[in-house]
């Protein structure tokens, strides 16, 4: 499976790719001269080369739902619902 990491989750890509995964990232494909810096050219890159895309960005999240490219949402929703699951382990 071929992944994008948004700049914000850089260092993402270099676990994933340990994981078996095919990952690159969005701050190293800008530092090697590619125009990614706008969210309209993230989200046109995962989809042109068939990527999902692992933003914490919700202009992405959004822009990834309408256009029907595919994502994993790093949102504050997923990361609470992980905590309480957490917390609740820890309280029994």
């Amino acid at each position: 499976m071929k992944v994008l990491v948004d700049e914000h989750s850089d260092g993402l890509d270099e676990r994933l790719c340990e994981k078996g995964f095919e990952a690159q990232s969005v701050k190293k494909l800008i530092s090697k001269g590619m125009a990614l810096k706008s969210d309209f050219s993230v989200l046109k890159y995962a989809e042109s080369h068939k990527m999902v895309l692992v933003t914490k960005d919700k202009e992405n999240i959004s822009g990834c739902r309408e256009n029907g490219i595919r994502c994993v949402a790093l949102d504050d929703d997923v990361l609470f619902k992980y905590v309480v699951s957490e917390l609740e382990c820890l309280g029994k």
